[in-house]
Formats: structure tokens, C-alpha cells, sequence
């Protein structure tokens, strides 16, 4: 669990420069793993990884507060039924749902639609690779 949701350690950055060009960032309430208290928390997804810090200041030397792979991630949707807060969504895997509140309901809208994107994207890799290869044959 630890290396899926959070950690710092760095090799569960995957080698990802995350302090500049990200794919989406921006600031969403995340619900605590263990004590379920909604923190604010800046996000930054680039390389199929999201990462997030106390501070929207992220440099080399920032610490991730925690990391989800996205190849980890099964689906992604609107969640405001489900804890009744407005702006929600939720990112389940295999063994966990996470929640997460955006400012507006087009910052949920975003979030949905690039993690739904680099999802669909790790699949189609995966897809890719496992796909036989008959050009030798």
C-alpha cells in the first residue's frame, strides 16, 4: 500500500522530473489515508504518475507527500453521491478508492478527463506489448 499511495522514497518517482512541465497540475482537497480529514494538497501528473505537495512551490529538492501510479489505476469518476460533497471524484484500483474535491466542477471535469486520458493510455501500452509480434515469422 505504501508504495502505491504515498512513500518517499524516490524510487517511486520512477525517475520523473516532476518539478517542471507537467502534464496537469493544480490544487484539489485530498481525503487522509489514514486519519479521513480533507487537506488541500498541489497536484502534479506528468508520465503517468500524480504526485502530490504541501506547496504549489515544487522544485528538485521537493518531497512528494505521495505518488499514484496511474497503471495502478482500474477507473476514475464523478463522486459527489458517494461522500456528498460537491466538485468530488474518485480514482479506484484493485484494493482502494481514493477521493479527491476540485474548486469547480470544470477543475473535476479536467482532472477526470486527463487522468481518464493517461489511463487509457497506459492500457493501450500495455495492450501493445502483449500483442504478439508476427512480422518474423
Amino acid at each position: 500500500m505504501q508504495a502505491l499511495w504515498g512513500g518517499n522514497k524516490k524510487d517511486t518517482y520512477g525517475g520523473v522530473e516532476y518539478w517542471h512541465t507537467p502534464e496537469r497540475c493544480g490544487w484539489l482537497q485530498k481525503q487522509g489515508e489514514y486519519i479521513k480529514t480533507w487537506r488541500r494538497r498541489w497536484f502534479v501528473m506528468k508520465q503517468g504518475k500524480i504526485f502530490w505537495f504541501k506547496s504549489e512551490v515544487v522544485t528538485p529538492d521537493s518531497i512528494p507527500r505521495g505518488v499514484v501510479d496511474v497503471n495502478k489505476c482500474l477507473s476514475i469518476k464523478g463522486a459527489e453521491d458517494t461522500i456528498n460533497k460537491a466538485n468530488a471524484f474518485e480514482i479506484s484500483t484493485q484494493t482502494e478508492s481514493m477521493f479527491f474535491i476540485a474548486d469547480s466542477d470544470k477543475e473535476k471535469e479536467d482532472w477526470i478527463n486527463a487522468i481518464g486520458r493517461a489511463i487509457v493510455k497506459h492500457s493501450r501500452s500495455l495492450l501493445e506489448h502483449d500483442r504478439p509480434d508476427y512480422t518474423n515469422s
